[in-house]
């Protein structure tokens, strides 16, 4: 897909073609994390804001502030903005850059876990707590202890344990802390890459403590395996991790839904525990008009969906996204029918 802006796109005419609309066009919303509480759909998204910082491969131009949280009562019905809930100068540790959050619940208490960069210009993830869906969130003073990189996503399995997935290559750092300590800028935007017959680099996941405020465990590589239970290759950029990452369960098995990037796919793997291996299965979502792709996938009343964004409203500008939301469908055999984010005429 092509940067911003988009100047051969007919939007008026994309808009009537695509399968659902901005749930909110006041302000720019995207990377929706969606969780019913309480019988309620809450999103907890990131909040786009405009900016002249140039378009670049590490995301300097998402230079997003500050939180908004939304909530629906049904998929179908309207959407509301309960307002700022974390801003990055309440946040001791945190610089700048306030990426994809998540949202989790435990005995009445919230927990917003967010990325955002620290002081030294790394990459770390934070929790926050409330007492309501909607905040405000009170942040911790620092980060989670051996957190790093971005898109933090919090799975609560069927025995109340709680797991954290998260990291992104590229911008999101991931690269950089292969060795297991984080290595500075200097030898280009993508130093550290694997080449591309190496092994892809791998999500990360840790179990959380049962306060959910730190690791119980040294966080592990969530394996995408291929049919033949081959790991996919670096190479391989229309079905390797690159950001993104969700948990979704259904009939026993667990679900990884990712970002691949740079070739705008969302993708799933099916394993059978919360560590994987995971199998690729295919895609979800085909591409949407912007650079990214995120997403998080809820049920909700029987019925599945997801919840994602694009760069619609406005008007294909990369940094300022649209959170949108289409039902999703497992078929008899467990996969998930691909969606396309704009009809065919």
């Amino acid at each position: 897909m092509p940067e911003d802006p988009i100047d051969h796109v007919d939007f008026t005419e994309l808009n009537k073609k695509a399968i659902s609309q901005p749930l909110v066009s006041h302000i720019y919303t995207a990377d929706p994390s969606a969780h019913v509480f309480n019988g309620k759909i809450y999103i907890y998204p990131s909040h786009d804001i405009e900016n002249d910082i140039p378009f670049d491969d590490l995301g300097s131009h998402f230079a997003m502030e500050d939180y908004h949280i939304l909530s629906m009562d049904t998929p179908d019905s309207p959407t509301v903005d309960h307002g700022c809930a974390l801003h990055v100068k309440d946040v001791p540790w945190a610089d700048k850059q306030m990426w994809a959050p998540d949202a989790a619940e435990k005995n009445g208490t919230y927990y917003l876990f967010f990325p955002a960069k620290d002081h030294q210009g790394i990459f770390r993830i934070g929790v926050a707590r409330s007492s309501s869906p909607t905040g405000p969130f009170i942040p911790e003073t620092e980060a989670i202890a051996g957190s790093f990189s971005i898109d933090p996503a919090v799975f609560q399995d069927d025995d109340g344990a709680y797991y954290m997935y998260f990291g992104g290559i590229w911008g999101g750092q991931l690269q950089r802390w292969r060795t297991g300590s984080f290595k500075a800028e200097g030898e280009g935007p993508l130093a550290h890459l694997p080449e591309k017959n190496e092994q892809a680099l791998c999500a990360k996941m840790a179990r959380l403590s049962d306060d959910l405020l730190s690791f119980t465990e040294t966080p592990k590589d969530i394996l995408i395996i291929d049919e033949n239970g081959n790991p996919l290759l670096a190479g391989d950029h229309e079905r390797r991790f690159f950001e993104a990452s969700w948990i979704h369960k259904y009939n026993g098995k667990y679900y990884f839904s990712y970002s691949t990037g740079d070739t705008h796919f969302l993708c799933y793997a099916i394993g059978n525990n919360p560590y994987g291996p995971f199998t690729y299965a295919g895609r979800i979502l085909e591409p949407v008009v912007g650079w990214t792709s995120h997403h998080s996938i809820c049920a909700f009343e029987g019925k599945w969906y997801l919840f994602y964004h694009d760069s619609s409203l406005s008007n294909g500008v990369t940094h300022l996204r649209s959170v949108k939301v289409t039902e999703l469908i497992h078929d008899e055999d467990g996969y998930i029918q691909t969606i396309q984010p704009y009809k065919k005429q």
